[in-house]
């Protein structure tokens, strides 16, 4: 056995900022009783949208979970950078819904192996901080995807790693509809099949996890490299007024 596997110090670590796991906080019972808000992104404006269509199974499955559902519907919504701001209405829109939900789902077609523009737009229009809060921080979200094609997961696993760079609690289930055109009727219901009970599991699965987390999401997210930098940032605060 090396003498580094016996040695267990940690000099590195700036002690002001590193913190014990908070058991109390952690495991503390939930104080919010009203009904999870979710929020339903969805990637085409297509008038037979498959993704719209299995977004809105997924709303109707949270619904008679106990979720409170809202859709955001991107008609309008400016691209990013074309001479519009965080005032434009659609994106103001958007932005108030994502401050609203504890919980996202994603729907998004696959085309060209990827996300849609669309999709990927409504999502460069939420940003990682607005003031001092970070919107996205924390918050469950779930992802799904259709294909005109056999199954793919590339759109999926593209919105997985956006989740993840909006430290977004992504859980680990997932939607993936391959041939989606012949999944709905032609009322735009999806039909019985395991495709559809896939879609519920997700649901099922979001909730849980939305129970799970929120009024603790702040501290799950909490991180030693930030207190540490905001640590720092105090410091040169006194110091310089000591100075002055």
């Amino acid at each position: 056995m090396s003498d580094r596997e016996t040695d267990t110090t940690t000099p590195q670590i700036a002690e002001a900022s590193f913190a014990a796991i908070d058991r109390q906080t952690l495991f503390a019972p939930p104080v919010d009783a009203h009904p999870p808000r979710i929020l339903i992104l969805y990637g085409s404006l297509r008038e037979r949208s498959f993704s719209r269509l299995s977004a809105e199974e997924a709303g109707g499955i949270l619904t008679r979970l106990g979720a409170e559902v809202r859709f955001y519907h991107p008609s309008g919504l400016p691209l990013v950078d074309d001479d519009a701001d965080s005032s434009h209405p659609k994106v103001r829109e958007l932005r108030d819904l994502v401050a609203w939900c504890e919980g996202m789902v994603w729907s998004s077609p696959e085309r060209h192996g990827a996300m849609t523009g669309l999709m990927k737009t409504q999502i460069d229009w939420i940003p990682l901080s607005e003031g001092a809060v970070r919107p996205t921080q924390g918050k469950t979200l779930a992802v799904m995807q259709v294909s005109g094609g056999s199954q793919s997961f590339n759109a999926v696993n593209q919105m997985r790693i956006l989740g993840r760079w909006m430290r977004l609690l992504t859980i680990p289930n997932q939607s993936s509809i391959p041939k989606a055109f012949q999944e709905f009727d032609e009322t735009g219901r999806m039909r019985p099949s395991p495709l559809y009970d896939r879609i519920v599991d997700v649901m099922e699965e979001l909730m849980k996890f939305t129970l799970l987390t929120r009024g603790r999401a702040d501290y799950l997210v909490d991180r030693h490299s930030e207190r540490k930098e905001t640590a720092k940032a105090l410091m040169a605060r006194v110091n310089l007024s000591k100075a002055t």
